[in-house]
């Protein structure tokens, strides 16, 4: 690993899911709160308030023991739905000021200043374009050689005020952190647990024991935290550039059956293959997301084994998920998150001719849609056929030949 060669600017949110699940910041003021478990998963609580974590609870721990900590605990149920939606707003903000962003997880971001000094007129600039791109927004941003010095200046800064470490200055500021800002690092956040029963409680204290020890002790994990304790980390990874490919269907009170929701989710998928900004390539990594009828969401990231553009194979990888769903669903949507090649098709010699009438079927079909636009040719698909009333029965789809 390289150290970094320009200035990287940490942008965090505090509790960022607890503030979109809450509506905003003046649900939490004063008040011990706490993100439900998820149903199905670990019983530990999410992201907590400050009250919350004055009195003890952290984000975690388990439920029962959250409870003891504080018995006035309130719990709000997740919508990683609105987090997701919400925290795309803020990247496209900040890539509107000419930045490559690295998107370390919701309320949490990193951009290399290195390009953007010229342009804003040195760091100070950069965050102030910063602050106006995210119009107001309360965030603590920090400036630094690599991406943990960063994160532990904006640990620091206030929501008015940035904090700026000077690559001279890193190596010491560093050796005074807590090893608890390895906890931020997937690879790196097992260790804090051990590293503090051994006494090592400064990132200084850990970058001073000899690299074959801490190899020994904690592996390739332990290396790299060590490697970070000394300030060397590799270049940012921006995400690639979005292109949203989404369908979505309410079902209202038809939710309460699981038929209705693989009927919908067999919609879904047939109006997503045959969306034209698809162009016939493959999909490899979808999200299919709940909205529930309850407070809350549901959402799930789907990466098939192989790139797939084939309405049963997706439904079969796709269908075993909505077992997961935790009550009951108000709208169902389905989103492309990344692309495979394009599909290839092979014709068999002996079905040529039902070859070339499904190819002028196709034909007539585009050039319907073309000229009376996407809804013209659909087909009628039994949603809840056992239902007494007859507008549950069935409903339009898109008409795929």
């Amino acid at each position: 690993m390289t150290a970094q060669q320009g200035p990287i600017v940490c942008v965090y949110f505090p509790r960022f899911e607890l503030v979109v699940a809450a509506r905003g910041y003046a649900g939490l003021a004063g008040v011990a709160v706490a993100i439900a478990p998820v149903p199905g998963r670990t019983a530990a609580v999410g992201e907590v308030s400050g009250a919350a974590e004055a009195a003890g609870v952290t984000a975690g721990m388990p439920l029962g023991e959250a409870l003891a900590c504080c018995p006035a605990l309130s719990l709000l149920p997740g919508d990683p739905e609105a987090v997701a939606r919400a925290w795309e707003a803020v990247a496209r903000a900040l890539e509107s000021i000419g930045a490559a962003v690295e998107l370390a997880r919701p309320g949490l971001a990193y951009l290399d200043a290195s390009g953007l000094t010229g342009l804003h007129g040195g760091i100070e600039g950069v965050i102030a374009a910063i602050r106006r791109a995210l119009g107001g927004r309360p965030v603590r941003i920090g400036s630094g050689p690599t991406r943990l010095c960063a994160l532990a200046a904006a640990y620091e800064a206030r929501t008015r005020r940035a904090r700026l470490v000077a690559a001279n200055q890193a190596g010491a500021y560093l050796a005074s952190q807590p090893v608890e800002l390895l906890g931020w690092h997937a690879q790196t956040a097992a260790l804090v647990g051990p590293l503090k029963r051994l006494g090592i409680d400064r990132l200084g204290e850990l970058s001073a024991l000899a690299a074959g020890d801490v190899s020994d002790r904690f592996g390739r994990p332990g290396l790299l935290a060590r490697a970070l304790a000394l300030g060397r980390e590799g270049p940012l990874v921006p995400r690639s550039p979005a292109e949203p490919l989404e369908e979505s269907l309410p079902l209202g009170d038809r939710s309460s059956s699981q038929e209705a929701l693989e009927r919908a989710l067999d919609m879904l998928i047939v109006r997503l293959l045959a969306r034209p900004e698809r162009r016939e390539r493959t999909v490899r990594t979808v999200v299919l997301s709940a909205q529930l009828v309850e407070r809350g969401s549901w959402r799930e990231r789907v990466t098939f084994r192989q790139a797939a553009c084939d309405r049963k194979a997706m439904g079969l990888a796709l269908g075993l998920r909505l077992l997961q769903v935790p009550a009951p669903v108000h709208t169902l949507t389905l989103s492309v998150v990344s692309f495979g090649p394009a599909a290839a098709r092979q014709e068999s010699l002996l079905d040529s001719a039902r070859s070339e009438q499904a190819q002028r079927v196709r034909e007539a079909v585009g050039q319907l849609r073309a000229l009376a636009g996407p809804e013209a040719a659909l087909r009628v698909a039994a949603v809840e056929p056992g239902s007494r009333l007859p507008e549950r029965r069935f409903a339009f789809t898109p008409f795929v030949p």
